[in-house]
């Protein structure tokens, strides 16, 4: 059975509040998850989240930080994700992740990663992940 991340095309999981992201679904069932029409839409929301809104918005700049924003302590074993990204990407849990329009593999590294961590490694599609990077344009 396919992840919750998966079947919303929404591969970070980000949570149903009152914004309209670009490439929503028009129906959305699931409660608690923002539900995409396709998994290109949904990785451009993650990236937009994380680029836009936690790196200029938040100013947080590394893994510790943007996850325990993501991912907070009430909610999540914090740490074990922290770990875990930063094993994935082989970047440190402090180390400044750099500048998104400089950096943008280290960027999509991170988006991956919190991918990995959310849904497992089984169903994620490198080829929408990448094409939604792209559409952050839009």
């Amino acid at each position: 059975m396919l992840s919750r991340g998966i079947r919303n095309n929404n591969p970070l999981n980000i949570r149903r509040t009152k914004d309209q992201w670009k490439g929503m679904a028009e129906s959305q069932t699931d409660s608690a998850f923002v539900q995409f029409k396709s998994m290109e839409w949904g990785w451009r929301a993650a990236f937009y989240l994380l680029t836009r809104t936690y790196y200029h918005k938040y100013r947080l700049h590394t893994i510790r930080t943007i996850v325990s924003r993501w991912a907070p302590a009430s909610e999540n074993n914090t740490k074990a994700y922290v770990d875990n990204v930063s094993r994935l990407t082989g970047i440190a849990p402090d180390e400044p992740i750099g500048i998104p329009s400089e950096q943008p593999s280290r960027w999509i590294a991170l988006g991956i990663a919190m991918a990995i961590h959310e849904n497992g490694t089984s169903s994620l599609d490198y080829f929408a992940m990448l094409r939604g990077w792209e559409l952050l344009e839009q």
